[in-house]
């Protein structure tokens, strides 16, 4: 005898659902066993973890105090740059006008605090001159200090109005004589406030190299997107920038101008320096002229700096420069106290809901609570890989998601089971009316989610920061609520209908017949009356199963139930005719 349908429906859906949590179990274990990104516990905020707390100070040029709309605009880009590096929860406020207070939960790495303090201001400059990082004697007196500086009277003006940036014009006698002293080591050099329309010496982050370089032609402001990635050819990480309108005219005007150095053999003319806060990370030739504006930086990068630089060109560089003022830890001792709260409370919940579940619903209950533990394990793990792939932190906003979806969970298996009951009132089957009352129930069920869903969705699009966590769990938990009810709910039923416990409709099944009040078998007919002579327990349930039909009708019914039983009550007169 073939296997019925619904039933290989059922083993197919418990199946998937085995499926996706194995496939769920493996990639988390791919993350903590092969790239150590990952763990099995859920990543915890600020709130509920602690962390580290870093306090910038802004600092202007001229010293006055900054503006608030710049305060606001530099813990924007703050507040990107930390998001994009993974880093979920972080809070970012502004105080005492100049401070820029930055709580990052758990241990902040050395590269995302580059991305904090790092003021990211990107300029495009000629190369006019570059040699190794050492120092010339070109004072005249060569024992005053350990690297005198160039003699006053050396003519700093140019002889002739340079062109455009690659003109030597602008190495004058001074300038030569400042760039050959120059000292990397140097803490006091400080290029990256030096005028944008003037020459300016600079080395690269590793100070074994220095340059000279001509007058800023592009700006960070000009860069629309920036992306990591990986030469195929060389196989090293770079920085693709994609210039808006404007930087793409200015930079295809300047790649023309330094591949005719290239064709001429002029080097280091030919090439261009990208200078990132006074530091040049790449002074590339040019080998063809760019037109379509999208440059590409190479140097000496890995996938993580490589990322941190695309970032930080990607989200703006700060309005002003700021110096750190204090780094510390924090803790959470507040959040753990109302951590451990928060759990009692949703253990508190779950022992209520199991306990309504087992009066209510008797065996069924137990499929309620089947239901929520593998919906708690789907959960679980789905947090897990969040934090490794998203960077997600479960906060107090989060965990109190996670315990109102409880009881939203609840009322969706109030409205199966009741959706049941009422077939079975109907006269159908134990079997029929899972099946009836599942593609009823249903609709209800996921009209009621996507709502829940849509309320997720803009409270997490307008709301606060803080109660974006709320909005994300519940949100989460109603897409797995969703899932498990297709894919374990109504599948476990309907292989439970078909057994003998539940199928036959035993009285602690939740599923018996009597006593659901299941003698209604249509419009206004009702199953036998038990005689006045039953005695026992027979008669009691057949009172209460005909009192419980009895109030399920509808005015239209139980007006005819009564016309009926009127009718039926009155005396049958026949009529003689004539003789």
């Amino acid at each position: 005898m073939a296997t019925p349908t619904p039933v290989r429906r059922a083993w197919r859906a418990l199946t998937g659902l085995l499926v996706i949590t194995a496939l769920l179990f493996g990639v988390n274990a791919l993350g903590v066993y092969v790239f150590g990104k990952s763990s099995w516990a859920p990543e915890l905020a600020l709130d509920l973890q602690g962390g580290t707390q870093i306090i910038l100070e802004a600092k202007t040029p001229n010293g006055a105090a900054p503006t608030t709309d710049q305060m606001n605009q530099a813990a924007a880009i703050i507040r990107q740059r930390v998001d994009a590096s993974g880093v979920g929860e972080a809070d970012i406020t502004t105080q005492a006008g100049n401070q820029i207070v930055v709580q990052i939960p758990g241990q902040a790495d050395e590269e995302t605090r580059k991305r904090i303090e790092s003021s990211a201001q990107m300029q495009l400059r000629a190369v006019l001159a570059t040699t190794a990082a050492s120092t010339s004697f070109v004072g005249q007196d060569g024992n005053s200090t350990p690297y005198p500086t160039p003699d006053p009277s050396l003519p700093s003006t140019p002889t002739a109005s340079p062109t455009n940036g690659s003109d030597l014009s602008w190495i004058t006698p001074a300038l030569q004589a400042k760039f050959l002293a120059y000292d990397c080591a140097n803490k006091d050099n400080d290029p990256a406030n030096s005028p944008a329309d003037q020459p300016l010496i600079a080395c690269d982050p590793t100070g074994t190299a220095k340059y000279l370089l001509g007058p800023v032609e592009l700006d960070g402001s000009s860069i629309s997107d920036a992306t990591s990635g990986m030469n195929t050819q060389n196989g090293q990480w770079v920085v693709n920038i994609v210039f808006d309108d404007q930087g793409t005219k200015t930079f295809g005007e300047v790649s023309q101008r330094l591949y005719a150095f290239t064709q001429a053999g002029k080097s280091p003319q030919n090439q261009f320096a990208f200078v990132l806060d006074g530091a040049v990370i790449s002074a590339p030739s040019m080998n063809g002229v760019i037109l379509d504006g999208k440059p590409q930086i190479s140097g000496s990068f890995n996938q993580e700096s490589a990322k941190t630089l695309a970032d930080q060109l990607k989200y703006g560089a700060l309005p002003l420069s700021f110096g750190i003022v204090s780094d510390n830890a924090i803790s959470a001792t507040l959040g753990s106290q109302q951590l451990q709260i928060g759990l009692i409370a949703g253990l508190i919940g779950l022992a209520l809901v199991a306990l309504y579940s087992l009066v209510v619903y008797r065996a069924l209950g137990f499929v309620i609570i089947a239901s929520l533990g593998v919906m708690g394990v789907l959960t679980y793990i789905t947090l897990c890989i969040l934090a490794w792939r998203m960077g997600f932190r479960l906060s107090l906003a989060g965990v109190a998601g996670l315990i109102v979806t409880i009881g939203f969970t609840a009322d969706s298996f109030i409205v199966y089971f009741e959706r049941i009951r009422d077939e079975l009132r109907d006269g159908k089957s134990i079997t029929g009316a899972v099946e009836d009352g599942w593609g009823r129930a249903k609709r209800t069920i996921y009209i009621s989610k996507s709502i829940n869903i849509l309320a997720a969705v803009v409270l997490y699009i307008l709301a606060d920061a803080t109660v974006k966590g709320f909005a994300f769990t519940l949100g989460l938990t109603t897409l797995i609520d969703i899932l498990i009810f297709i894919l374990f709910t109504h599948p476990v039923l309907q292989l439970l209908a078909r057994t003998r416990f539940f199928g036959g409709g035993h009285p602690l099944s939740g599923l018996d017949p009597d006593a659901l009040g299941a003698v209604y078998r249509g419009r206004a007919q009702f199953r036998a009356p038990v005689l006045d002579g039953a005695k026992g327990s027979a008669a009691r349930r057949a009172g209460r199963s005909r009192g419980e039909a009895e109030r399920r009708q509808t005015i239209a019914e139980r007006k005819q139930a009564e016309l009926a039983a009127k009718n039926a009550g009155k005396p049958t007169s026949t009529t003689e005719g004539d003789d």
